[in-house]
C-alpha cells in the first residue's frame, strides 16, 4: 500500500466523525419540551402511587377537619350551613400545605433537579410538569372530595356544581404558590407555611365568597372569574420562578 492510501485511509473516519448524522442533527425545541414535561409528568404520578401514604395524608386531613368541626360546634344544619365556606376552604388550604412540602424535597435531596437542570430542556416547562402532577394529586382530589364534606356540613346538592368548580380552579393557584416558594427554602416546613398562607389569603377569600354563593343559590360567576384569573397569573409567572429556584440553588 503506498503511502498516500494509507493516508488516506487514515484520515476517511476523521472525515466521516465530521458529517451531521441523525442523533447530532437539532430536534425541534418545542416538541423536545413537551415531550420532556410529559415524561416527567409520568414519572411524578407514578412515583406519587407508590407512596400512597404521602398522597392520602392531605385528603385525609381534610376529610376529618370537615367531618369533625359539627361535633366541635353544633349540630344544627342552618349554623353548620353558614359555616361551611370557611371551614371548606380553610381545610382545603391546610391540606394543600401539607402536600407542597413534598412536591420538590425528594429530587432535590436525590439529584434530580440537578439533572433537570443540566438536560438542556426547558426547565420552565419541567417545573409546570411537576406542579401539574401536584394539582392532579392535591387539588383536583380535594375537588372531588369538597361534594362530600359540604353535604356532611347541611349544604344542599344543588350547590354541589359550584363548591367543586371553586375548589378545583382555586387548588390550581395554591399549588402553583406552593412550587414557586418551595425550592427557595431550605428544609421548609412552618417557614414555607408561614410565607404561603399570605399570598394564599386571596384564593381563600374569593373560593369562599364563590361557596357561600353557590350556597345560596346565587351566581358565582365574579369570585370564580377572579380565582381563574389568579390561576391564569399564577401559571404565567409561578414556572418562571420555580425554574429560577433551581439553577439559584445549584451555584
Amino acid at each position: 500500500m503506498s503511502p498516500e492510501s494509507h493516508a488516506g485511509h487514515a484520515l476517511a473516519p476523521v472525515r466521516t466523525s465530521l458529517e451531521p448524522t441523525a442523533e447530532t442533527a437539532p430536534a425541534a425545541p418545542a416538541a423536545d419540551a413537551f415531550e420532556a414535561a410529559r415524561l416527567a409528568l409520568l414519572r411524578d404520578l407514578q412515583l406519587a402511587f407508590r407512596k400512597r401514604s404521602q398522597l392520602i395524608q392531605p385528603l385525609a386531613f381534610f376529610a376529618m377537619v370537615t367531618l369533625l368541626f359539627p361535633l366541635a360546634v353544633s349540630p344544627e344544619l342552618s349554623r353548620l350551613r353558614e359555616l361551611a365556606p370557611g371551614v371548606l376552604w380553610v381545610g382545603a388550604l391546610l391540606a394543600s400545605l401539607l402536600a407542597v412540602e413534598f412536591l420538590f424535597r425528594d429530587d432535590a435531596y436525590d439529584g434530580t433537579l440537578e439533572q433537570y437542570a443540566l438536560s438542556g430542556q426547558s426547565l420552565t416547562a419541567l417545573m409546570f410538569a411537576k406542579t401539574l402532577a401536584h394539582w392532579l394529586l392535591t387539588g383536583f382530589p380535594l375537588a372531588l372530595m369538597a361534594p362530600l364534606a359540604a353535604l356532611s356540613l347541611g349544604v344542599s346538592a344543588s350547590a354541589l356544581p359550584g363548591i367543586v368548580a371553586a375548589v378545583a380552579v382555586g387548588s390550581v393557584t395554591l399549588s402553583l404558590i406552593g412550587s414557586a416558594l418551595t425550592l427557595g427554602i431550605k428544609r421548609s416546613g412552618a417557614l414555607l407555611s408561614l410565607l404561603t398562607l399570605p399570598l394564599s389569603l386571596p384564593v381563600l377569600i374569593f373560593g369562599a365568597r364563590a361557596t357561600e354563593l353557590a350556597i345560596h343559590g346565587a351566581p358565582a360567576h365574579a369570585p370564580l372569574e377572579l380565582l381563574a384569573a389568579l390561576a391564569v397569573l399564577g401559571t404565567t409567572l409561578a414556572p418562571l420562578a420555580a425554574a429560577a429556584a433551581v439553577r439559584i440553588s445549584l451555584e
